[in-house]
């Protein structure tokens, strides 16, 4: 038999020169296996302490970070091409509409007219304030049911957006930090969505300038707002 004997770091015998040299027929626990026991004891502890049920961590908050999820933000779209009420109603009564390329297709385009009283076979009560341009700077003579840039690219109606942009590039800028335009819904958008408004949404497209407006309430302050019996002084 061999003289060696294994010892362990803290200078004791090891569990193997243990079960060797003890005759012992049965193999004892070395390390590992005294960790699985314990852990095994311990999960059996913490299961019968909470019902039977695991545990769970809580949800984490989320942040204002980058890396946090962010609702969209919805800009209200316009709608198609615009229809005109011609005066007459149809069997059930309802407002015959028709599209603007149903009389403009037979018109030859007047890129002269600027205004209302230019206007002699329709629109003559529509009112056009917007600077210098003329009806065909924005409509597209080619196709009355679209819009065009100024480049003589086709924009679709339901995009008027980018057509003002072209034009209104402060204003565009501003929507783009939130500055300018409506909206509804969160500012911070980890906790919920964003609806906007686009810009004839607020702006007549014919005449887009808002009219001067006289304030009619005077401001609100935190002691103005109080209830009467508030405001008297404490007597002493």
């Amino acid at each position: 038999m061999s003289s060696e004997v294994e010892m362990d770091e803290a200078g004791s015998l090891s569990d193997a020169t243990r079960w060797r040299t003890s005759g012992n027929s049965e193999m004892p626990l070395n390390r590992m296996t005294r960790v699985a026991f314990w852990c095994s004891l311990l999960l059996i502890v913490t299961l019968e302490a909470t019902g039977g049920e695991p545990t769970r961590a809580l949800p984490s908050v989320v942040g204002a970070s980058t890396n946090a999820m962010l609702y969209p933000v919805i800009i209200k779209r316009a709608l198609g091409p615009p229809k005109v009420a011609t005066g007459l109603t149809n069997f059930q009564g309802q407002p015959v509409m028709v599209s603007c390329s149903s009389c403009h297709t037979t018109t030859k385009p007047n890129i002269e007219n600027r205004g209302t009283a230019d206007l002699d076979q329709f629109h003559q009560g529509l009112k056009y304030v917007h600077g210098n341009l003329s009806c065909l700077s924005c409509h597209n003579p080619k196709n009355y049911d679209t819009l065009h840039l100024a480049d003589g690219h086709q924009v679709e109606f339901t995009d008027v957006i980018t057509l003002c942009s072209q034009c209104h590039g402060p204003q565009r800028r501003d929507y783009e930090q939130g500055l300018h335009g409506g909206m509804n819904g969160y500012w911070d958008r980890t906790r919920g969505g964003r609806t906007r408004n686009t810009c004839i949404n607020c702006h007549d497209p014919h005449a887009p300038l808002f009219p001067l407006v006289m304030p009619v309430l005077p401001p609100r302050d935190r002691i103005s707002v109080l209830p009467k019996a508030q405001k008297q002084p404490p007597k002493h």
